[in-house]
């Protein structure tokens, strides 16, 4: 049971304060309800590339690092389609200089033409090694243009195109600032070795007096039903014939997403898995095979990717996936084998809560949900699942008219 605190300051910003004297540290953590679903189609990319920023210098602090170095802290940050999240752990002694430093910028960046030309071509560097150059880099690029017609998710976090970044302006770069690092669109967790009313004076004397912002409201096009299967056949350098599959699944609220996420492990949840069991051990079709989702805020992709064993025909092993299918639409699966994805799931979530760092994350992610109090009830909602669930889910999602296929073949 995770114990924590939560009040808002006047300008909107929440704060959730959770105590844990069993750690000399404490953890910062600030999130922004912005990713990369909230770009523009013509200039994407912008989420991303102000997770760099972030770090060039704010208003009155020129280098971000430096002074959480010296306080004994480390930080860093990530960025979804969905969110932005900043974190740093630090001694609990030395607690105010987080917020000194994530105050700073919220309140303002630089806005350096020097900062923007660094981390920009930072970011464009980044795109070529990982999305253009490397093998299989440019598989969710593709696959999200496939499954995706109207929701920004057709786009990836690092963006849609590498031009969009790097014809990214000053002004854009501001805008986009002001529109969504605002306190109205962020929460703020304190966790660790700290007590409630000092961190609400904390939080009073930094943040209390940046200007609240307007709280982004969102106006996503929504993706309508896929009526039809998707196809696509790439040629590239790489060195084996790969299969990605994804079909449209629940979003992260709705109720269907519990059983969806116990299906992925049943189907490609490691070593035991179904389709490890059958297409790599037995069949010998596959050199791996995968099952996961992204956990999409709005709906997501429920994915099978596998990478095959030379010299295997993509038909047939695209038709053994089909298989395996067949068996979690057609057969409830046993309970035995439930309890056990059940078991694993919930081994993660705690092993996931140890560490201080963690659970500041998790708390903030559900209060972006809609109440932090949801981390402690999660897991209730999986142990809700039945395999009936997991039946209907697995007929209703994996339907041959809401999938979309790449063979990405070896030239």
């Amino acid at each position: 049971m995770i114990k924590f605190d939560r009040f808002v300051l006047k300008n909107g910003l929440k704060v959730l304060v959770h105590q844990d004297q069993s750690t000399p540290m404490a953890v910062v953590n600030v999130l922004y309800d912005v990713g990369a679903r909230d770009e523009s189609e013509a200039k994407t990319g912008f989420a991303h590339l102000f997770e760099h920023l972030m770090f060039g210098g704010s208003i009155h602090i020129p280098d971000y690092d430096e002074p959480l170095q010296l306080a004994g802290g480390e930080n860093n940050a990530y960025t979804t389609n969905d969110l932005t999240n900043y974190y740093c752990q630090l001694p609990a002694e030395n607690v105010e200089t987080a917020f000194w430093l994530e105050s700073d910028r919220m309140l303002s960046l630089a806005f350096s033409k020097k900062s923007l030309d660094v981390q920009r071509k930072v970011v464009c560097e980044e795109f070529k090694e990982h999305y253009i150059n490397k093998p299989y880099g440019d598989v969710w690029h593709l696959m999200r243009e496939l499954a995706y017609k109207v929701h920004p998710y057709k786009w990836m976090t690092i963006g849609k195109e590498l031009s969009h970044v790097e014809n990214a302006q000053l002004e854009d770069v501001k805008n986009f600032f002001f529109k969504h690092y605002t306190p109205a669109n962020a929460i703020l967790v304190v966790a660790g070795n700290v007590e409630t009313e000092k961190m609400k004076e904390l939080a009073e004397k930094w943040f209390g007096d940046i200007p609240s912002g307007e709280k982004y409201k969102r106006t996503i096009e929504q993706e309508p039903l896929q009526q039809e299967e998707r196809r696509m056949t790439v040629k590239r350098n790489v060195p084996m014939d790969a299969i990605y599959k994804t079909w449209h699944m629940a979003s992260r609220l709705e109720d269907d997403y519990y059983a969806t996420d116990l299906l992925t492990d049943i189907l490609g949840g490691g070593a035991s898995s179904r389709l490890y069991q059958s297409l790599v051990k037995e069949q010998q079709l596959f050199a791996h095979i995968n099952c996961y989702h992204f956990g999409s805020l709005d709906r997501g992709l429920f994915t099978i990717e596998g990478q095959l064993v030379k010299g295997i025909e993509i038909q047939k092993a695209e038709a053994a996936i089909e298989a395996e299918l067949d068996k979690v639409r057609g057969v409830l699966i046993d309970e035995r084998e439930l309890q056990k994805v059940k078991n694993k799931t919930e081994s993660v979530m705690a092993f996931e809560d140890m560490s201080v760092m963690n659970r500041a994350g998790s708390l903030a992610f559900y209060e972006l949900l809609g109440d932090g109090e949801w981390m402690n009830t999660e897991f209730k909602k999986y142990q809700a699942v039945t395999a009936e669930d997991i039946k209907r889910v697995a007929s209703t999602i994996l339907q041959s008219t809401n999938s979309n296929t790449i063979w990405y073949l070896a030239q």
